[in-house]
């Protein structure tokens, strides 16, 4: 059996777990999310406030595998709607700035028109300073889609390290040539 599978996920207060043939609805203060999983490669079940996924046949490697890759999913459901994820990119560079309205986030990376882009409606991005963007959501593979993208638009480059990066991300410089 997977070892991540084995350690059960408890349910905080204010979230509740629906799970019905295969699909698992997790509900909470954050929002609503749902999954589908193939019933004949894991067993999910719920009690005592506890999710617990188990491989339907322990002898088969691809069951083993997807009750672990069924329980992380559950985790981060139940993580997401009740705390929710978020991402954070820096924008570097002369002049790159960032602006959300509603749900629409305007960029400006020094092309020569700006950049508008439309969000989805459970995404939510705020710009605390013109060259900062948080993106928060329930759904972690959303929130990461959506920073993804944004920092496809203008990569960090390796001479002088402008871009759109993550918070986090270490951008590693080039020497410039020399004579």
């Amino acid at each position: 059996m997977s070892r991540v599978a084995k350690i059960p996920i408890s349910i905080p207060n204010g979230t509740s777990v629906d799970i019905k043939k295969g699909i698992v609805k997790v509900k909470g203060p954050k929002g609503e999310l749902k999954e589908i999983f193939d019933d004949n490669f894991v067993n999910i079940s719920f009690n005592n406030e506890e999710v617990t996924v188990k491989a339907v046949d322990v002898s088969e490697s691809h069951s083993r595998a997807m009750s672990g890759t069924a329980r992380a999913l559950i985790a981060n459901m139940v993580h997401g709607v009740s705390v929710g994820f978020e991402k954070k990119l820096s924008l570097v560079g002369v002049g790159y700035k960032a602006q959300a309205k509603n749900k629409v986030l305007n960029l400006s990376l020094g092309f020569s028109h700006p950049i508008d882009l439309n969000l989805p409606d459970d995404i939510v991005a705020s710009t605390p300073t013109p060259t900062e963007i948080l993106i928060t959501g329930a759904s972690k593979q959303k929130v990461g889609q959506i920073a993804a993208e944004i920092r496809a638009h203008r990569p960090p480059e390796p001479y002088k390290g402008k871009g759109v990066r993550y918070s986090d991300e270490v951008v590693i410089l080039k020497e410039t040539k020399k004579k």
